[in-house]
C-alpha cells in the first residue's frame, strides 16, 4: 500500500516531536520494551484511526514493534499533523492522512486504509466502524474487533449494539476508569484551556465561562477554568448533572440565558445544535465560541453564517469573525473542530500514556480471546486498569497499600 501525506521531507521535524513526547511515555516504553520481543501482533493487520500527533504516533510504532502491520489516518481533519505523518512513513508506517483534508479526502483516505484488510481496529468518533458495517461487511469475517477512544463513538457503538447491528465485538476503551477519569478529565480540560489561549492569547481570568455538558469533559473544563480566575456558568439537559455542578460552585442555567452572560463559550456534549442562533443573538460582542466534542455539529455553523451580514473572515489564525445585524461580532475558533487539537497539540503527553497502554492491551485483549467474544460492546477489565494505574504510580514514585489476606476475607464475607 502506498502512502498519502503532504510531504515525505517534513519526517524530520516529526521524529524529533515523536522523540519529546516518548521521552515522557513510560507505560508505553515499557509495553514497547516488552513486547517488542514476544512480537504478539506478528502477522496482523491493525488500522489506527486517530488524532494524528506525536503521542499517537509513538502508540503506532510500539503497535509496529509489537509485530503488526500498522496502517494509519486522521480522525478530524484539523488534528493531523504533517511532519507526524512523514514521520511515521519514513518509519515504515503506511499512513494515509493530511492536515486540512476535505470531507471527500477524508473519507478517501478511511476506504484507502481499510484495504489492508484489518484483523484489529483502533477508532476514535466512530467513522471507521459506520464505514465498514455500511461499506464494507466483506471484512467482518477476519475482523478480531475494535477499540474506541472517545465518548462520542462508544455512543454510537452503543447505539448500533442496541438495534442488533454490531457486527463484531468492540472495547469501549473510553469507559475505562483509566481514561476517562484522566484523559476526560485531567486531560481535556488543560488542552482545551491551552488551545483557547494559545490561538487568542486572551486571559481566562475575570472572563466568564460558559461550558456545555458536565460530563467528564466538562468537568475538566470547568474546573481548570475555575482554577484560572474564570466565573464558570453550566449548561445541562440532565438535571442530575446539573446539580451536581451547583454543588461544584457553578451557575446553572439554560444556554439561552448563558448566551446573555458569557465571554467564552465551550461546548463539550457529544450531542448537535448545542449553540444555535437563539442564543447567538444575546451574545455579547466579541464573543469567543469553540467546540471540545468530537464533531463539528455542536456549534451550529450553518445558524452563524445566516446570522452574519458580513462574509465570514478570519481575524487571527484559527478564529474566523461572524457579524451580526445588530454589530455584535462573534469568533469561532478552529472552525468548530476540536479546539483542543485543531488549535493545539491535543492532551498532555502523560495523560496520553495512560489513554495509549489502555489501547495496546484492549488490542492485545481482543487477540488473547479471539473467537470467544460475542459482538456487543465491552468494558476493559477492572484488572487491567489496576495494573495499569499502579504502573503509572510506580512510575511516579509513588506506592499503595495492599490488602491483607484478613482483609479480603472481611470484605467478601460483607
Amino acid at each position: 500500500m502506498k502512502s498519502m501525506i503532504r510531504d515525505l521531507a517534513l519526517a524530520p521535524e516529526g521524529h524529533q516531536r515523536i522523540a519529546w513526547a516518548k521521552e515522557y511515555m513510560p507505560l508505553l516504553n515499557a509495553l514497547n520494551a516488552k513486547y517488542s520481543v514476544t512480537k504478539p501482533f506478528a502477522g496482523l493487520n491493525m488500522v489506527v484511526t486517530i488524532h494524528l500527533e506525536a503521542k499517537t504516533a509513538y502508540l503506532a510504532l510500539v503497535l509496529k514493534n509489537a509485530g503488526a502491520n500498522v496502517v494509519v489516518t486522521g480522525s478530524n481533519p484539523l488534528s493531523t499533523q504533517d511532519p507526524i505523518a512523514a514521520a511515521l512513513v519514513d518509519s515504515g508506517v503506511t499512513v494515509f492522512a493530511t492536515h486540512a483534508c476535505n470531507a471527500e479526502e477524508y473519507d478517501m483516505y478511511l476506504r484507502e486504509a481499510l484495504k489492508c484488510n484489518p484483523d484489529i481496529i483502533i477508532d476514535d468518533g466512530g467513522d471507521l466502524v459506520n464505514m465498514i458495517h455500511k461499506e464494507r461487511p466483506d471484512l467482518i469475517g477476519k475482523l478480531i474487533g475494535g477499540s474506541e477512544e472517545t465518548t462520542t463513538g462508544v455512543h454510537r457503538l452503543k447505539a448500533l449494539a442496541a438495534a442488533g447491528h454490531l457486527a463484531f465485538p468492540m472495547i469501549a476503551t473510553n469507559d475505562a476508569y483509566c481514561k476517562y477519569l484522566f484523559d476526560n478529565r485531567y486531560g481535556t480540560g488543560q488542552s482545551v484551556m491551552d488551545g483557547i489561549i494559545r490561538t487568542t492569547n486572551c486571559s481566562i481570568a475575570g472572563r466568564t465561562v460558559v461550558v456545555a455538558g458536565y460530563g467528564w469533559c466538562g468537568k475538566g473544563v470547568a474546573m481548570r477554568a475555575k482554577g484560572m480566575g474564570a466565573n464558570v456558568i453550566v449548561t445541562e439537559v440532565n438535571p442530575i448533572k446539573g446539580i451536581e455542578a451547583v454543588f461544584d460552585g457553578f451557575r446553572v442555567m439554560p444556554m439561552v440565558e448563558a448566551a446573555k452572560h458569557g465571554d467564552i463559550f465551550i461546548t463539550v456534549t457529544g450531542c448537535k445544535d448545542v449553540i444555535t442562533k437563539e442564543a447567538m443573538q444575546n451574545m455579547k460582542n466579541g464573543a469567543i465560541m469553540c467546540n471540545a466534542g468530537h464533531f463539528d455539529c455542536e456549534v451550529n455553523i450553518p445558524d452563524l453564517e445566516a446570522l452574519s451580514v458580513v462574509k465570514p473572515y478570519e481575524v487571527r489564525k484559527n478564529i474566523m469573525t461572524y457579524t451580526l445585524a445588530n454589530g455584535n461580532k462573534l469568533n469561532l475558533l478552529g472552525e468548530g473542530r476540536l479546539v483542543n487539537l485543531a488549535c493545539g497539540d491535543g492532551h498532555p503527553i502523560e495523560i496520553m500514556d495512560l489513554s495509549f497502554a489502555m489501547q495496546f492491551l484492549a488490542a492485545k485483549y481482543l487477540l488473547d480471546n479471539r473467537g470467544e467474544l460475542e459482538n456487543k460492546v465491552y468494558v476493559m477489565d477492572e484488572s487491567i486498569n489496576e495494573e495499569v494505574a499502579l504502573l503509572k504510580l510506580t512510575d511516579m514514585g509513588y506506592g499503595v497499600d495492599s490488602l491483607t489476606e484478613d482483609q479480603k476475607a472481611y470484605l467478601a464475607a460483607e
